[in-house]
């Protein structure tokens, strides 16, 4: 087994708990060690501190166990065991034999995070359930050269649940690392059939592309959001931005909402969000009046050219606008031009529900953001409530960095 030696002083994060080691903090390594194995981790004074995935980059290490327990091979069945226990606990993920609601076999949410890295001690793997297929992420060499291990760790703990293993590292691992990336199924059963794939979310039907969708294919975080605009949109006149393949707009439509327009610049994602309503066409309020319109635009443009009053209840959801800490600046930027734009097309007692999911702008700064453009539009507003990501994207109390997603939302004078 390889060993990492720490420079002196630099093992004080790692006894707090830190699942990270820098670059800066190595003082020598086994010549024998390659990227993406499993190390064991030293002090500088030879002192045992954990085992590692090792990563040439700026996170040099990311710590599997405080313990030897990494090396053995029961590791990953237990440690995904850990993660499933606690959806079970949270009432999202259902144990056998159990159900969510009257149905056993149709539970108002069959979709959920399964495991989300540094929240489940798993650093650099990310793992999202949809009604039997599990779509793996590897953010790390040492996660993606383990997606064999993982993959029967699935197995064993579904059993016959599991109708598919999907590996979509190839926009999330290290390129640098020449691991000839290369996405596709792992693992499927017999029977499974990908277009027959639907998955249920507070009872609302979603066909999901984890082929060519966005990061495994939807937008899990957001489940316990939708569910709130769905109780605010009642008759009202609903503007959902950057709306990717329809979440936000399916709940409004099924709340009561008078319209719905959903605006993204992805062409396959408004053929999906169509699809999606179509799905829930059963439930969707289609009274006198309610109309639902999909445009394939410029988010931004659309809503800087809307009318001033022209919606009631506006959600502002867009992609990361900062992946490291040098576009800080620009993206703060961003979310105050884009939600004035938002103050101003909002009509007198309007709510808007707007979001950052950029790691690396805190929510004091983003609030900090939205505050400037309510002072800029000279609109009288008034934050109801604070947001961020639902239980099954756990944050570890040693790693404050793994909570990425806030919002507010704003009731509008």
């Amino acid at each position: 087994m390889s060993k990492i030696y720490l420079r002196k002083g630099r093992e004080e994060s790692l006894k707090r708990f830190h699942p990270w080691v820098f670059s800066g903090a190595i003082e020598s390594i086994d010549k024998s060690a390659k990227e993406g194995d499993i190390l064991q981790v030293f002090s500088y004074n030879d002192e045992f501190l954990g085992c590692a995935h090792y990563q040439i980059g700026s996170i040099a290490l990311r710590i599997l166990s405080f313990d030897n327990s990494a090396l053995e091979s029961s590791f990953w069945f237990n440690r995904i065991s850990e993660a499933y226990n606690l959806r079970c606990a949270l009432g999202i993920a259902i144990k056998p034999g159990e159900s969510m609601n009257s149905s056993q076999d149709s539970p108002a949410t069959n979709s959920y995070r399964l495991v989300h890295g540094e929240g489940d001690m798993l650093p650099g793997l990310i793992i999202d359930f949809y009604n039997g297929v599990a779509v793996i992420q590897s953010h790390s060499a040492g996660m993606y050269l383990s997606r064999d291990k993982i993959t029967l760790a699935l197995k064993e703990l579904f059993g016959s649940r599991l109708k598919a293993v999907f590996d979509k590292s190839a926009s999330t691992a290290p390129f640098k690392a020449a691991l000839n990336l290369e996405e596709g199924y792992l693992y499927q059963s017999e029977d499974f059939i990908e277009s027959d794939c639907i998955i249920k979310e507070n009872g609302h039907l979603f066909k999901v592309d984890w082929r060519e969708g966005q990061k495994t294919g939807f937008f899990l975080d957001q489940r316990e959001n939708r569910a709130m605009v769905q109780r605010y949109s009642k008759g009202r006149r609903v503007l959902n931005l950057f709306c990717y393949t329809g979440g936000f707009s399916v709940y409004a439509l099924a709340g009561g909402a008078l319209s719905v327009d959903s605006v993204d610049s992805s062409a396959k994602a408004i053929e999906l969000l169509e699809t999606n309503i179509e799905l829930n066409r059963a439930e969707i309020n289609s009274g006198p009046g309610s109309a639902h319109n999909s445009y394939c635009t410029d988010a931004i443009e659309f809503i800087k050219s809307k009318r001033e009053g022209a919606y009631d209840l506006i959600v502002v959801d867009p992609p990361a606008f900062a992946k490291h800490r040098g576009a800080l600046s620009n993206a703060l930027r961003a979310y105050q031009r884009l939600n004035y734009s938002a103050f101003t097309a909002i009509a007198p007692g309007g709510i808007i529900f707007t979001y950052s999911c950029s790691q690396v702008v805190d929510k004091i700064s983003f609030a900090e953001a939205v505050f400037s453009a309510a002072a800029q539009s000279g609109r009288r507003v008034r934050v109801i409530d604070r947001l961020t990501q639902p239980g099954d994207h756990p944050v570890n109390i040693f790693h404050p960095e793994g909570e990425y997603l806030k919002g507010l939302v704003l009731f509008v004078e």
